[in-house]
């Protein structure tokens, strides 16, 4: 059947839901249609954020600006791809640039829906609504458009933003002239007080954010720009370095309104004292002011609005720090100045300006003006309102006022009718619902607005299809198994997609992260696919925007998934967002439940792909790969695994074994091959480990994911067989940037590049700088895991970049606990190296080796720590130490690197 369902509106409000309804459809491959009807040439922007003067910022943080509930980095992370790579998410971005953004993703979100949503945009305006209802029962909508045709739709959400202002204000007389701005926003309304050599004044009238841009836009030598208003204030600035919200110990709801006043005093007192600033105060109220707006009376509601709103306002919508910044530098050089009062009267002057006459608190005020312009903002009263489409709602009884007049009333977002009923399917968000809600212009309210309206029109078509009572049970199809045999709640081709990302990730081969996207993208709504996504990002460093694929697993699986797929995107959400033990605690507890789940067994396993369980000991670990054993057999899989953990255990001609027999089974299993590089090099038999893994790389590792991570390790057995040539020529042809990029560069390549340092077997500059610059900026700065953070400070450490160690370190003591723990302390010991404090450093270095294993990763890796020690050691002169370590080491496996440094220490 054919489903007409639209929606009129195509500001950031509209953008919004038509980005929600575009996925969510999408992901529940629900078919219908949207109808975007805007006049605006561009769709997603609206008149606040169409701005092109780049003075223009948001009042917002950028890290609050996201389109997302679920995914608040989502435009920093759009920044950062596209031009400005240094944003933070406490960055007040340009108003413009927000624009493309919402004009970007919702392209993107009608992009990917393509095939189940069909997106028509019409550039007129919507003037009239009508409802009927259908033989069946089925309201519909008849939609007038301005240019004289008409629309039916099933469905409409209005999202019209603010209601436009009436300027009842003004005496007829200025109302009359061309020198008045009604609407600063209009296209070409500012052109003639741009004009090159124009100087005369300006009077705003309105002192807010609107006055505040203008004021800068108007601004020039020469010219003074006024402003007045009933309370006289300008908005607060934000802090530069904002403090936390402070929430209110006292519970606010259901206070008189006088007992409200005084609680939020003493709120504020009790926030000044402890931080000696009021903004954290007033910031904790904003979780809970619906809450204390909807428990008011309608009188205290009015009584707060005509005395405590434009406080409130001032102090609760602040400028940025730039924008205070350049007005501070106007009202000190008198080109701005701000009165409370009003303006009386306006009338022209002969060379056409105007002579305006205020009564300000100061006593009456005449200043001639070139021009006034209206900033007093949206009206509250949707009631007053010139706009047809809303008067026709409000005139047929299909819509009612809001408390106070303010706006329209609603159930979560769906219009009342005078009636009292919300029979109609229309929903509106953001301003009009201004009366019921008060805060509800921001985007963080907006996008919630958005993600619940969307759930709401697409419900009934999505909810599951029950059959008629004693008619025929719905036939039950067959679903999709996974490479481990679970089902899958996705359609045959997304899951013979992810089938071949997930046996790629278990061979270790390329293709793993194109394979997962091209599941994603047959399905949407497949839980899996986008989780796996997220968990190869996080802990491989594939190309992926972590956050978003997490986002987009998590709602999915919330609409589509059986109890396997909810437990592992619940495993991997807690490694991407938890504390290391809440991601292990996760992950055995789905091992538990699925044993048989060969790709959970792989991120569980510290191997080559992922960092495993971070136990001490690694006695976890292997624990899970004994018990698992049952649910797969003698699989390949499982006995590349076993033979990893049996090398950690040291029982190396196990491993060996075990290894082997997986690669009969499986040529290229890279798990295989990489248990039996550790017990070559554990072993002390480098050459044969040397040429097993030249032959590997050759033939059967040619698709290999992890070429680079192979060649580190025939690498250190050129370094132990002091093979300097050869070390060099590996590191030219296999393992130099442009062979290896990001994190794979950072742990293989910037590694070896020090260790060959440490060992003498790199004489003159490191080409060090070519890998930092491989590697992503907030991969050395902010890394997400303790694995790639020490890898990050050994490369900052071989660059001699001593603020780089410290900005790590800083990271490092907000980050999980391994960070804290192990990582701070590691980068302070290496600034002790780089600033020749040769003591504390081995002392630093000796007391972090017992806490290294719960960084993750292998003992090969985590031995440059030791081989650091070595270097601190005998720079230091404790040239003892450093013999019972190299002997300690000797003692374990066979190294000419070793025996020659240690004869040369005992001579």
């Amino acid at each position: 059947m054919y489903e007409d369902r639209r929606r009129r509106g195509g500001g950031a409000a509209g953008a919004l839901v038509a980005i929600q309804l575009c996925e969510t459809a999408a992901r529940r491959r629900v078919p219908f249609e949207l109808l975007l009807i805007d006049p605006a040439p561009e769709a997603g922007r609206g008149i606040a954020y169409s701005t092109l003067d780049r003075r223009h910022r948001l009042n917002v943080v950028a890290g609050r600006m996201s389109c997302y509930p679920d995914d608040p980095g989502h435009f920093v992370r759009w920044l950062c791809h596209h031009g400005e790579p240094g944003v933070r998410s406490g960055d007040f971005a340009e108003r413009y640039r927000y624009g493309a953004y919402l004009a970007d993703t919702l392209g993107r979100a009608i992009m990917a829906a393509q095939g189940v949503v069909t997106v028509r945009r019409l550039r007129t305006r919507a003037t009239g609504c009508h409802w009927t209802t259908l033989p069946g029962g089925d309201p519909r909508a008849r939609l007038e458009l301005a240019d004289g045709r008409t629309v039916e739709a099933h469905r409409v959400v209005l999202a019209t933003g603010p209601s436009r202002a009436t300027s009842a204000w003004a005496p007829e007389e200025l109302r009359g002239s061309d020198r008045f701005i009604a609407d600063p926003w209009a296209p070409g309304a500012l052109d003639a007080a741009l004009q090159d050599g124009r100087k005369e004044d300006v009077l705003l009238v309105g002192t807010g954010l609107t006055a505040v841009d203008l004021a800068m836009t108007l601004d020039r030598p020469g010219r003074t720009v006024h402003g007045v208003s009933r309370g006289g204030r300008l908005p607060q600035a934000h802090a530069v370095d904002p403090l936390p919200a402070a929430t209110c110990a006292t519970p606010l709801h259901g206070l008189s309104l006088a007992a409200l006043r005084a609680a939020v005093r003493q709120h504020i007192g009790r926030v000044m004292r402890t931080h000696g600033d009021w903004r954290p105060a007033v910031d904790g109220l904003r979780p809970v002011t619906a809450e204390i707006w909807a428990s008011m009376s309608t009188a205290e509601r009015a009584e707060f609005v005509e005395r405590d709103g434009s406080l409130w306002n001032t102090h609760r919508h602040r400028m940025p720090p730039a924008t205070a910044e350049a007005v501070g530098r106007m009202r000190r050089t008198r080109r701005m100045r701000t009165y409370q009062g009003r303006l009386d009267s306006a009338s022209a002057r002969p060379d056409g300006s105007l002579t305006v006459s205020l009564t300000t608190a100061d006593g009456p005020r005449t200043l001639p003006v070139g021009w006034v312009v209206d900033c007093t903002g949206p009206g509250l009263r949707l009631s007053d309102t010139a706009d047809p489409l809303w008067r026709s709602l409000l005139d047929q009884g299909a819509a009612m006022p809001g408390p106070l007049s303010m706006g329209v009333a609603t159930d979560h977002g769906r219009l009342r009718g005078a009636d009292g009923g919300t029979t109609r399917p229309v929903w509106t968000l953001g301003a009009p619902r201004r009366g019921e809600l008060w805060e509800t212009t921001a985007i963080p309210e907006i996008r919630a607005q958005a993600a619940t309206i969307a759930e709401a029109v697409l419900d009934p078509w999505t909810a599951p299809a029950l059959p008629a009572t004693g008619g025929p049970a719905r036939r039950r199809t067959r679903r999709p198994t996974d490479t481990s045999g679970m089902p899958l709640s996705t359609h045959a081709a997304a899951a013979t997609a992810y089938r071949l990302g997930v046996d790629r990730l278990l061979k270790v081969r390329t293709g793993a992260a194109q394979a997962l996207r091209r599941s994603v993208a047959l399905d949407p709504g497949f839980a899996l696919g986008h989780a796996a996504l997220a968990l190869i990002g996080h802990e491989c460093g594939a190309d992926v925007d972590v956050p978003r694929a997490l986002a987009d697993a998590r709602r999915a699986v919330r609409e589509r998934a059986d109890t396997f797929e909810r437990s592992f995107v619940d495993v991997v959400s807690r490694r991407v967002l938890h504390p290391p033990a809440d991601g292990d605690a996760a992950l055995l507890r789905h091992l538990e439940e699925y044993p048989g789940d060969a790709l959970a067994l792989a991120v569980a396993v510290p191997t080559i792909a992922f960092s495993g369980l971070r136990d001490l000991d690694g006695t976890t670990a292997l624990r899970v790969v004994e018990r698992t054993a049952p649910a797969h057999g003698e699989g390949w899989f499982h006995t590349s695994l076993l033979a990893f953990m049996r090398q950690e255990q040291g029982r190396y001609d196990e491993a060996g074994a075990l290894a082997e027999r997986a690669l009969a089974a499986e040529p290229a299993s890279g798990h295989a091959m990489h248990a039996l590089a550790h017990v070559h090099y554990e072993s002390g038999d480098h050459r044969t480990g040397r040429e097993r893994l030249q032959r590997w790389l050759a033939h059967q590792g040619r698709g290999g994911a992890h070429r680079a991570h192979f060649s580190w390790h025939a690498a250190l057995h050129e370094l132990a067989l002091e093979d300097t040539a050869a070390v060099r020529r590996r590191w030219a042809e296999q393992l130099s940037p442009g062979k290896v990029y990001g994190v794979r560069a950072l742990v293989d390549s910037g590694s070896l590049l020090w260790r060959a340092r440490l060992a003498g077997a790199w004489q003159g500059p490191l080409p060090i700088g070519d890998v930092l610059d491989t590697a992503p900026a907030d991969v050395l700065e902010r890394p997400a895991t303790a694995f790639v953070a020490l890898h990050a400070a050994i490369a900052l450490t071989a660059a001699d970049d001593l603020p780089g160690l410290r900005r790590l370190r800083v990271h490092a003591l907000r980050a999980d606990e391994v960070q804290r723990s192990v990582i701070a302390p590691l980068c302070a010991a290496f600034e002790d190296i780089l600033e020749e404090r040769w003591t504390d450093a081995a002392r630093g270095l000796e007391r972090l080796l017992p806490r290294l294993p719960g960084v993750g990763g292998s003992a090969a890796q985590r031995e440059i720590v030791e081989e650091a020690l070595l270097h601190a050691l005998v720079s230091a002169g404790r040239c003892e130490a450093a013999r019972d370590r190299l002997e300690e080491r000797l003692d374990r496996r066979s190294s000419p690197h070793d025996r020659r440094r240690l004869t040369a220490l005992s001579s």
